[in-house]
């Protein structure tokens, strides 16, 4: 993934196409070990895996950039991604809009390329330990205090706005550097 700046200077980023293949094979990895994945339990475990990642190996998972967002840390692109086209990740999933609700499900099988030894551990790991949680557990897991999320939230002042819903989202980055004891 590349840093850039648009014309106001505001940053963003682009994803390499091994980014894509690994954040797409990731997602399918966990839709054929977890039923009824939705968007909101993808983007914390996405979360959870580049943090298991770094605070193992001081190296992360995906490498994905997480802001400060009311329901914890999220992957602006991946989640803007989900939420509409799926332009970055159409390739590797769709939707499955039955019964009310809107399950990802798997358009390709799993291709390991991208990954080590390593990676299946890690996954294997989240799995275990937060795939059966429900998105709402995962989000109270991630806001634990001192996570990496509170940290960044409580010190730029938005940690009550959060909680209290008075917002939704802001632009602070959680450095996942932090992350490393």
């Amino acid at each position: 993934m590349e840093l850039r700046k648009s014309k106001k200077s505001k940053k963003y980023f682009v994803f390499s196409k091994d980014q894509i293949e690994k954040v797409g094979n990731t997602i399918i990895f966990l839709c054929n070990k977890i039923e009824n994945l939705s968007k909101t339990k993808i983007l914390k475990l996405l979360y959870l895996l580049d943090e298991t990642s770094i605070k193992n190996s001081g190296l992360p998972f995906l490498n994905l950039q997480y802001k400060v967002w009311k329901y914890g840390p999220v992957s602006e692109e991946i989640f803007i991604d989900l939420s509409e086209d799926l332009k970055i990740l159409g390739k590797f999933i769709e939707y499955d809009k039955s019964n009310n609700n809107t399950i990802i499900k798997t358009k390709l099988e799993f291709d390991d390329s991208e990954f080590t030894n390593n990676d299946i551990k890690y996954l294997d790991y989240v799995i275990s330990n937060f795939g059966n949680k429900s998105a709402i557990d995962l989000k109270k897991y991630t806001y634990q205090i001192n996570s990496a999320w509170y940290n960044v939230a409580k010190n730029n002042n938005v940690l009550d706005l959060l909680e209290n819903e008075t917002i939704n989202n802001t632009e602070y980055v959680i450095d996942m550097i932090q992350l490393i004891v």
